[in-house]
């Protein structure tokens, strides 16, 4: 039995929301006592929705009494830090993203003593990303793409 409360972080770009974030956020909710979704700022990722109107699309989106919202600029270990987070939650759907992920793993926890869970992609979601949803908004004269 743990004494203590374990506070994960799900960290994206959310731009824009896509099943997939939803699905990995909540299941992550089934795990931790609390999760927060974080809207964080890549500077490697030119925004299409402004961070305030992700946090409000992720709110609109989520409904969880364990998954709070919120957003960040700046080191995602500081922020870390700052909550008291225990653990980030990322999402993976092929092998080329948990590589990718591994080694920002070890440096996280190596640096600020967090541990990364790695949850894969549930059947069904893998083939969907944030830019696949954006290129096919695009492609409808700007509608959004369905969920």
């Amino acid at each position: 039995m743990r004494e203590q409360a374990t506070l994960a972080v799900c960290a994206g770009s959310f731009d824009p929301v896509t099943p997939g974030h939803l699905d990995v956020i909540i299941r992550a909710a089934g795990l931790f006592d609390r999760v927060i979704a974080l809207v964080a700022v890549n500077p490697a990722k030119e925004g299409r929705h402004p961070i305030p109107r992700r946090v409000a699309m992720l709110r609109e989106e989520l409904s969880h009494p364990r998954v709070t919202v919120d957003s960040w600029d700046g080191l995602l270990v500081d922020y870390c830090r700052k909550v008291g987070a225990d653990v980030l939650v990322r999402g993976v759907r092929t092998h080329a993203d948990v590589a990718q992920e591994l080694s920002m793993a070890e440096m996280n926890l190596a640096v600020a003593g967090v541990r990364t869970v790695f949850l894969p992609t549930s059947p069904g979601l893998g083939h969907v990303s944030s830019t696949l949803v954006t290129e096919l908004g695009d492609s409808d004269g700007g509608a959004a793409a369905p969920a």
